[in-house]
């Protein structure tokens, strides 16, 4: 009985061809508008490292007091660089990394080529093994190159291909700026989007790093940071480096990683304590305050979803409704123009459920065919999605398989649903009287 109800509804899509043209349109436009824009909220929201993201947080350590606070600031986001280095003398986490923004120009060993800017980090060596970084050649540094400052590197396959040519160039030199570094590792295609360890300082949405060095070895050669620098309360501070260093200024992204909620509970008293003993030691003159958050609350607590992209989503679910308002009329139309072929069936003995299959099966070619082509105007609306939303965001929508088949799986439902009202309207049409009356 499907196939039959299914040739029936075929016959009667190409009886009206105008009125199905107009309900599959209905269909296909608004499932792509909610798709379009979906794609764009499910590539800026999702979770960048999903395997380790309850064991990964960000502490944050109020610096600058209840004055700020007066005046509409957070807690900062960074820690100085005092703090930083307190927490990772007393390595109270089982990894930890101070991480800050640096850029210098690659010069290469070719003269002929031109030098060219060059964007990284510098962390500690546990950046690799606690965020998960996959290698084509080589790996990271160690903690005791760490200490040493060593003069090493770990570049990224791209870069690896501009110096390189892809080869393997573990053991090459690397010249940046004013230094040579020693290559040890080559990243793979490595870029978490959102960048959840640097939001502070970026979008969360732009190319890989080229880089990344030890992070006391950045210090050692006094590179200062490419990213966020807030200096609020530190203005007495002294000149130089080595005056901003000791200042209250606020630049280092800090991580640690605890293997468990108790490990969390531990790691957030002894952020207390620290602070407390900051304030029993004259640095603080306000109790304690701190706040220890995982990747996905640092998410949320960052605003990593651009508000434009929640504005465009409930905007096209709005007009995806009013679509589908559209097509109950235009099928309700459609139905009741068939009362009488309704009553004739009734009459020779048609069920009402048998009346339901018949015209949700009509529906569900509908909604087929509707999802066929919203698949098209979804990719039409994919390609285009620059005109609305920033070029780094844009580029991370694209067309897959999930999104193909959520398309066809959303337009069929949203038509089946829309059915339901003119489905029920044709299953009580009364066969006595379309009997009398035809």
């Amino acid at each position: 009985m499907i196939s039959y109800y299914l040739k029936l509804g075929l016959r009667s899509l190409r009886r009206n061809p105008i009125l199905t043209t107009l309900m599959v349109l209905a269909i296909g436009v608004g499932v792509a508008s909610s798709m379009t824009t979906y794609a764009v909220f499910r590539a800026v929201s999702g979770n960048p490292l999903p395997e380790k993201s309850a064991q990964l947080f960000a502490p944050q350590i109020d610096i600058w007091g209840p004055q700020s606070r007066a005046q509409g600031r957070e807690l900062p986001d960074s820690l100085s660089y005092t703090d930083a280095m307190a927490l990772m003398r007393d390595h109270k986490a089982k990894r930890q990394t101070a991480i800050y923004p640096v850029g210098f120009n690659a010069i290469p060993s070719d003269v002929s080529s031109e030098p060219f800017a060059v964007r990284g980090y510098a962390a500690y060596a546990d950046f690799f093994p606690m965020f998960n970084v996959p290698f084509i050649y080589g790996g990271g540094w160690n903690a005791s190159q760490d200490e040493a400052r060593a003069a090493v590197v770990v570049i990224s396959d791209q870069l690896n291909q501009q110096l390189f040519g892809g080869a393997n160039s573990v053991g090459r030199m690397v010249h940046l700026d004013n230094h040579d570094y020693q290559v040890i590792g080559v990243t793979a295609d490595w870029n978490p989007r959102p960048r959840f360890y640097d939001l502070n300082n970026s979008s969360g949405f732009t190319d890989a790093p080229d880089f990344f060095l030890p992070f006391n070895q950045a210090v050692g050669t006094q590179t200062e940071t490419m990213g966020d620098n807030n200096c609020y309360g530190s203005a007495g501070r002294n000149p130089g480096f080595d005056g901003w260093l000791q200042s209250d200024c606020v630049w280092v992204s800090y991580w640690v990683e605890l293997s468990d909620a108790a490990a969390a509970q531990a790691y957030n008293n002894y952020l207390q304590a620290y602070a407390a003993e900051q304030n029993r030691a004259g640095r603080f003159h306000w109790p304690a305050n701190v706040t220890l958050r995982n990747l996905t609350q640092w998410m949320d607590y960052e605003h990593v979803v651009p508000p434009e992209t929640r504005i465009s989503l409930l905007l096209s679910l709005g007009f995806l409704l009013v679509c589908l308002v559209n097509t109950i009329g235009l099928m309700l139309a459609k139905f009741m123009r068939r009362a009488g072929e309704i009553g004739v069936r009734r009459a020779l003995g048609a069920s009402r459920r048998e009346i339901w299959a018949q015209f949700l099966a009509e529906a569900a070619m509908v909604g087929v065919s509707g999802g066929l082509v919203g698949v098209v105007f979804t990719g039409i609306g994919v390609y285009g999605i620059g005109l609305i939303f920033e070029p780094d965001i844009a580029r991370l929508a694209h067309v897959s398989a999930y999104l193909v088949g959520l398309t066809l799986l959303c337009a069929l439902i949203a038509t089946l649903g829309a059915a339901f009202y003119p489905t029920w309207r044709a299953s009580r049409v009364q066969p006595a009287w379309q009997l009398k009356s035809n």
